[in-house]
């Protein structure tokens, strides 16, 4: 499966790259506002981490925020589409967030996930790395599919348990086969609870702009939202 992942984000880099800024009205219109405004006010001087970076879109946004960015993907080509677009003001990594990171403990006042915990089947692993680079102090903001949503996906579906389901995602004339795992609110929760204090729940609204591009796709929305974001902090493990 993590094969997969890497070969299908391989081939949609240079897509991301060309239409990384407005090409989906469920990026520029719906998840990012929501994740842009619930990140800490002040970034200046703060060390960033940007935890599944893909083509760089919140990498840039980071650094225009005068934040010291890292970032990180597991497909080598979106690692290179990341680091052609911010150059050399980011430390751009490639790396899978589920073997741990070269970060030394508690460097990291604040580390973004932007749609991407989804693609790791265990989150064990990974939330105890992110505990260990953030400082005692520091906000963990993460975005996801949501469970409610995701469960529409299968016809068979056993709502308790962590399950793979595999997308198609038409682009350009082509389809690609993109593998996630769908896994119930109650884990989701539990996971990140076990390493961090959870500070808000949100279920992102669309925008206006949404609603009057793409009015159909907005009324589906508001019936049923299609991600959610975990705002968290650190918290002592003792």
């Amino acid at each position: 499966m993590k094969e997969q992942v890497i070969e299908t984000f391989n081939q949609l880099a240079a897509i991301y790259a060309n239409t990384v800024d407005s090409g989906s009205l469920f990026n520029s219109e719906y998840e990012r506002p929501a994740m842009l405004a619930h990140l800490p006010a002040d970034l200046v001087g703060k060390k960033v981490l940007d935890a599944g970076c893909a083509a760089g879109w919140y990498t840039e946004q980071l650094l225009a925020k005068g934040a010291d960015v890292a970032a990180v993907d597991i497909s080598p080509e979106m690692v290179r589409s990341a680091k052609q677009r911010v150059g050399t003001k980011a430390e751009v990594l490639c790396l899978d967030l589920e073997k741990g990171t070269p970060f030394k403990t508690a460097s990291f006042d604040v580390i973004v996930s932007s749609l991407t915990l989804h693609y790791l089947k265990n989150w064990e692993e990974t939330f105890s790395e992110f505990h260990r680079i953030l400082k005692p102090d520091g906000v963990f903001l993460f975005s996801i599919h949501h469970p409610f949503t995701d469960i529409n996906w299968m016809e068979d579906a056993h709502y308790f348990s962590v399950e793979l389901i595999n997308d198609r995602w038409h682009k350009e004339g082509k389809v690609f086969e993109v593998p996630f795992y769908r896994r119930p609110l109650s884990e989701i929760m539990n996971k990140t609870l076990a390493y961090f204090s959870v500070d808000e729940v949100i279920e992102p609204l669309p925008t206006n702009k949404f609603k009057e591009l793409a009015p159909e796709s907005y009324g589906r929305l508001m019936k049923r939202p299609q991600f959610l974001l975990i705002k968290a902090h650190q918290r002592s493990l003792g």
